[in-house]
């Protein structure tokens, strides 16, 4: 599209008007264009001398620059060597002609004018680096490499860093280079003379691009963000550069790596190596010490350069000082930081689109990223016209009047108006950024009546999560609100004594403090949790990572579904190369969940029905998304699943569907080799020993205890023969045992057998199975003296632990479990739940609606029981170690008085559940 049916916008000459010599060196442009032509001209003496060096192509390119644009990157490639140097600096010349006009008549918006210069950037670097390269292999220095490697540069990439790396080139940008090379690429006895002639193909480039001669300069090069520039070379082995990162990296260059990309040479190589980085610049877990990093480099930038001390216009630096652009770079910067580990789509490099990205996913208010956005485009175009006035690397506003008023006339604005401006949008952002990296410090303080023990608090200074400077310094602040939040909680006592359990567990404490000092909510949170649950406080000091999941934006969201959470841990598992890193993030997904079922729980906004099967569907979600990976590692030694494969069953509590906070997995696996004698792997095993060794490497998978920790413990003697059977059954095998062996009391337990992963027409195969087989073997007289005889045993050799027991004793749950199994059996009940087999009792005649009504409240209430005492201690309940906080839970949850009413009406219930018990198993009296 043509130049001139886009100008919105002119610069007012600030010099004599100029407009007959400007036509007459432009005879073919239009009134329009000569008037945007004179108007730059007379502000910026640069941009005057631009225009007269290269008037005949100006007034070609300006008939359609994209297409100028396009032609002159386009011929850049095919220059000799020798012209190279002369050949860039005329297009650079040409770029920042053309780019300066479109920017000042508003033909171009900011990410055009800025994408172009970067683009301009990429080319030259990759260029230069080619022709320096080349230069060394005629020369023989670069061992093993030829004329055809120069396609990839030998393995040596440029990365790009900061505003380059962004696409965000300023009009007068000095460019920020890293510098590396793919040593895998030459023997070890190669390495040394590689490096000598990567280092000096790295001098040649920069000095192609920046040394000035009479033709200008290209671009000002800086390689001073490689690791350590003191006493590194300015061209680094990928290898080295990685473990110093690994070991040594700091917070600045963390963020420095946010922006980073490939720009010129080996590309591939460049991107291999930030995927390798991707650990060290997004952490896994929130980190929110970033925030202090990134304030304490504020101030030392400040310092440095001097720019403290009031906002005032003269010499501000529109990029280091006060509300200046680098402020908002660091906000975005460093709200990435906190949060792109967990969330990949907040990995751009841009500022604009950064912030765009932050407010869409709930990192910062949407009006912030607005207000931000439009004050970031006005500080680069000030910026611009600072840089296109003389063509200097310079940020800092006029100082003198007159050339506030030459800037003014550039901007098409009036003086005082434009001062006006920039005062209102520097403070604007300066007080919008202070308030998140330095928000006003709490002067909670305890209430009164909340008299805490000294002596415990007095202590707290000799945990290690207080070992550090830094982690005293922030606790120091965080100190009287966290005070102030426990002496707030229904018992402030226990409460105290809850977070002294938190904090001596915690083994450092920077991060989560960091973490508590910008979400204060968190500190409630914890008080409430606290104040209820040691144990729960205990588990967060060990595993505080789980704190992130509540900030994350949906923490107090309706349930997903188990569909839902299965889909988004695949997704989180395909994104992992490694399998351990696989079976890592596995596990910190399932630990957060488990915490958000946890805390939902805790604070009344589930019961303990939803509690148990929420439970059971993270269960089912870990299994089901952790079963194709655990194949597809066990298939690159093995081969894929001989026959049609295998399925995951779930038995128990995790068939029915009803887990509680401690729960382990029973399981079974079931496989169908369908004729298919072995695998055909590299190291290929005959099917059961295939489907043995998988099974084994499933356990593993839920078991192992790695860095962060382990899943689940999982329990296999349900399988066919129990622990003297295989722990994989060939499908045919279990139709056979089921039919033709099983005791009874293991089609008692199929009663709530399900599949949790697998093919799904195996899947199919099974479940019908279990269906026929339900309505074939219940004969009822043998199936209640089994019950009867299971009953004696387990009353013989379990011990309640005590009258809260809720599990096992008379009329507890085991028992009308044990009654409910009994009737889907008899009945042929497929549904695995209490109340549908209990239903089925009725429905066979075996109970009547007022021995259903026992058993179902009785269970019902055992249920609340044993949830909440699972999610407050490890241990039996016992209402005189739980603490009020706990004993106010348990009543909440049962919707009792006190604890008396409770005990009178859990023995009541329980006793009239066994009566009805006794009488449903008296008719095999004499038979057991």
């Amino acid at each position: 599209m043509d130049f001139l049916s886009r100008i919105t916008r002119c610069p007012r000459p600030f010099e004599a008007s100029q407009g007959a010599e400007t036509a007459a060196l432009f005879p073919g442009l239009s009134p329009e264009l000569v008037q945007v032509v004179e108007g730059a001209a007379g502000c910026s003496p640069y941009l005057k001398t631009l225009a007269e060096k290269e008037r005949d192509w100006l007034a070609e390119a300006l008939v359609d620059p994209e297409v100028a644009i396009d032609e002159l990157f386009d011929a850049l490639p095919g220059t000799p060597d020798e012209r190279l140097p002369d050949e860039l600096r005329r297009a650079k010349r040409r770029v920042a002609l053309l780019v300066g006009l479109a920017d000042l008549a508003g033909v171009w918006p900011l990410e055009t004018v800025t994408g172009t210069l970067t683009r301009f950037a990429d080319l030259a670097c990759d260029l230069a680096l080619k022709a320096a390269l080349r230069r060394e292999i005629k020369r023989g220095k670069l061992p093993g490499q030829g004329e055809a490697e120069l396609e990839t540069a030998c393995g040596m990439v440029v990365l790009a860093m900061g505003k380059m790396g962004a696409g965000e080139l300023n009009y007068s940008s000095d460019i920020d280079l890293i510098c590396l090379f793919d040593e895998t690429r030459f023997e070890e006895a190669d390495l040394h003379e590689a490096r000598a002639a990567f280092v000096r193909a790295t001098r040649r480039m920069a000095g192609t691009l920046s040394d000035k001669t009479a033709e200008g300069y290209v671009f000002r090069t800086d390689l001073r963000l490689r690791p350590d520039p003191q006493v590194t070379p300015v061209c680094m082995a990928m290898a080295a550069a990685e473990t110093y990162y690994e070991s040594l990296g700091r917070t600045w260059e963390r963020a420095a790596y946010v922006k980073a990309r490939p720009c010129a040479g080996d590309i591939a190589a460049g991107e291999r190596f930030l995927q390798v980085l991707k650990p060290f610049v997004w952490r896994k877990h929130l980190d929110f010490a970033a925030i202090e990093d990134a304030h304490n480099m504020r101030l030392r930038i400040r310092e440095h350069k001097g720019l403290g001390g009031p906002l005032t216009l003269p010499g501000h630096d529109m990029k280091l000082g006060r509300g200046g652009i680098r402020e908002i770079e660091f906000f975005t910067q460093t709200r990435q930081i906190i949060a792109g580990g967990r969330d990949p789509d907040l990995r751009v490099r841009g500022t604009v689109e950064g912030l765009a990205r932050l407010a869409e996913k709930g990192w910062i208010p949407q009006d912030a990223a607005d207000v931000l956005t439009d004050h970031y485009r006005c500080h680069r175009e000030v910026e611009h016209r600072l840089q296109m006035l003389r063509d200097a690397q310079t940020h800092a506003l006029p100082t003198s009047d007159e050339e506030f008023d030459r800037l003014a006339s550039f901007m098409d604005r009036d003086t005082a108006g434009l001062k006006a401006e920039l005062l209102d949008r520097l403070s604007a952002v300066h007080d919008l950024i202070e308030s998140f990296f330095a928000p006003e410090t709490s002067e909670a303080t305890p209430a009164p009546e909340a008299d805490f023990d000294e002596e415990i608090i007095g202590r707290w200074l000799s945990y290690p999560a207080l070992r550090s400077s830094r982690a005293v310094e922030i606790f120091k602040r965080l100190k009287p609100d966290i005070l102030a939040r426990l002496a707030r909680t229904a018992h402030p006592h226990e409460a105290l004594l809850a977070f002294d359990g938190f904090l001596a567990g915690l083994p450092a404490g920077v991060q989560v403090f960091s973490l508590f000092e910008a979400n204060p909510q968190l500190i409630d949170l914890l008080a409430d949790i606290a104040g209820t649950s040691p144990a729960l406080a205990q588990h967060l000091s060990r595993n505080a990572g789980v704190f992130d999941a509540v900030i994350a934006g949906d923490f107090f969201a309706p349930w997903p579904g188990r569909t839902a959470l299965c889909r988004d841990l695949a997704d989180r598992l395909a994104a992992e190369t490694d399998y351990e890193r696989k079976l890592d993030t596995a596990r910190r997904w399932c630990r957060e969940w488990h915490f958000r079922v946890g805390v939902h729980h805790l604070r009344g906004l589930s019961d303990a029905d939803d509690a148990g099967q929420q439970y059971a569907d993270l269960a089912g979600a870990v299994i089901a998304a952790l079963w194709p990976e655990v194949i597809a590692q066990f298939s690159q030694k093995h081969g894929a699943p001989p026959g049609r494969g295998a399925v995951v069953m779930g038995m128990g509590s995790l068939g029915a569907e009803r887990l509680n906070a401690g729960s382990d997995l029973d399981l079974i696996l079931i496989y169908d080799n369908d004729g298919v004698e072995s695998s055909d792997g590299r190291r290929s095993l005959g099917a059961r020993a295939y489907y043995a060794k998988l099974t084994q490497a499933l356990i593993t998978a839920l078991t192992a205890p790695m860095a962060e920790g382990r899943l689940y413990e999982v329990d296999m003697r349900l399988r066919p023969s129990g622990n003297q059977g295989p722990v994989a059954t060939g499908w045919d095998a279990f139709r056979k045992y089921q039919r033709d062996e099983a005791w009874t009391w293991e089609h008692l337990a199929l009663t709530r057998a399900r599949v949790i992963a697998g093919l799904s027409d195996l899947s199919e195969d099974v479940e019908a199975f279990r269906a026929r087989l339900l309505a074939e073997v219940g004969e009822r007289r043998r199936v209640v003296r089994e019950v009867a005889a299971m009953r004696a045993r387990i009353n013989a050799a379990k011990t309640p632990a005590g009258p809260w027991d809720a599990k096992l004793g008379p009329g507890r749950m085991m028992e009308i479990e044990l009654v409910a199994q009994a009737g889907a059996l008899i009945a042929g009940e497929t549904r695995r739940d209490v109340a549908a087999g209990l239903d089925a009792g009725v429905a066979i005649g075996w109970l009547n609606d007022g021995d259903r009504e026992a058993l179902g409240r009785a269970h019902a209430l055992c249920w609340q029981v044993l949830q909440a005492s699972k999610l407050l201690s490890v241990k039996p309940l016992d209402p005189d170690r739980i603490g009020e906080g706990g004993v106010d839970f348990l009543l909440r949850e049962t919707g009792h008085e006190d604890l008396a009413a409770l005990r009178a009406d859990l023995d009541t219930c329980t006793a009239g559940a066994a009566r009805v018990i006794d009488g449903l198993l008296a008719e095999v009296k004499d038979e057991v």
